[in-house]
């Protein structure tokens, strides 16, 4: 692997590219903060599909996509004498040593005063007082749950409400308590269902969802890479029955719900050999 020097002169060469690319590239020059963002949103997706998929060469090239992008913004930033990459990067080495406290970093530029006596003893020690720890910033969060963002995916932004009131103390005392409260979600959907009340129904619907995230993750799994790799396997099984349908030259809609099972059965034998 790179030494750190090597590593800083990357990261240099890199942050030199993209600054000659904004004063000599014309598609470079006409963006903005608001152009790049839809952009940097696919990014970050592209980012979240190597990662789910382990696929470390993939994840990368995207990395460098995603790093790419930090560093367009921070060269808006410049020109707007705002900020620029130095001030991106000081803030946040100042912010993580302020919300880990417990290690000395006596010496370290605008290092807070070490607090041995809060030190952790393990991961679970660290984020029972982090919201703590955050909230007494300068320009820290107002509320537990304003740091959340809005535009986060609904399932994401659920586990992360979930997870902030827990580091707060608001939470089950037994995590197999949570399965009564899934189960009175699901019977109070399949009320309104019942009754056809769509909007309720959608409201039930929304309960129900948030209480399976919420068992989830007081078993420590992630709802949404759990879902993400049930769509990996229902496209891979459904793209199985579609070949297999054009192979004995017939469209989809033209076999049977019966011939398409038995299909989808082959595909799910195939993925246990």
């Amino acid at each position: 692997m790179h030494t750190r020097e090597e590593k800083l002169a990357a990261f240099g060469r890199l942050l030199d590219v993209q600054h000659r690319l904004r004063k000599e590239c014309p598609w470079d020059r006409k963006q903005t903060f608001e152009s790049l963002r839809p952009n940097t949103i696919e990014e970050v997706f592209e980012l979240a599909d190597a990662l789910i998929k382990h696929d470390l060469q993939d994840v990368m090239k995207e990395l460098g996509d995603v790093m790419e992008h930090v560093m367009f913004y921070s060269i808006l930033g410049d020109e707007e004498e705002e900020f620029d990459i130095a001030d991106v990067c000081d803030h946040e080495a100042r912010k993580l040593m302020f919300r880990h406290p417990f290690i000395d970093w006596t010496g370290w530029p605008n290092a807070p005063e070490a607090d041995v006596q809060e030190r952790p003893d393990d991961a679970a020690g660290v984020e029972a007082t982090w919201e703590q720890i955050k909230q007494k910033e300068k320009d820290g969060n107002r509320t537990v749950l304003s740091g959340v963002p809005e535009s986060l995916p609904s399932l994401i932004k659920a586990y992360r409400i979930q997870d902030k009131a827990r580091n707060v103390g608001f939470d089950w005392e037994k995590k197999e308590d949570v399965w009564d409260k899934v189960r009175e979600e699901l019977a109070e959907l399949e009320a309104e269902l019942k009754k056809e009340d769509k909007e309720k129904s959608t409201k039930e619907l929304g309960d129900f969802i948030f209480s399976v995230i919420n068992a989830a993750r007081l078993y420590h799994l992630n709802p949404d890479n759990a879902l993400e790799h049930t769509n990996q396997k229902f496209i891979r099984r459904f793209n199985y029955v579609e070949k297999k349908s054009k192979d004995m030259g017939k469209a989809l809609k033209d076999i049977t719900l019966g011939d398409m099972d038995e299909l989808w059965n082959e595909a799910k034998q195939m993925e246990k050999k």
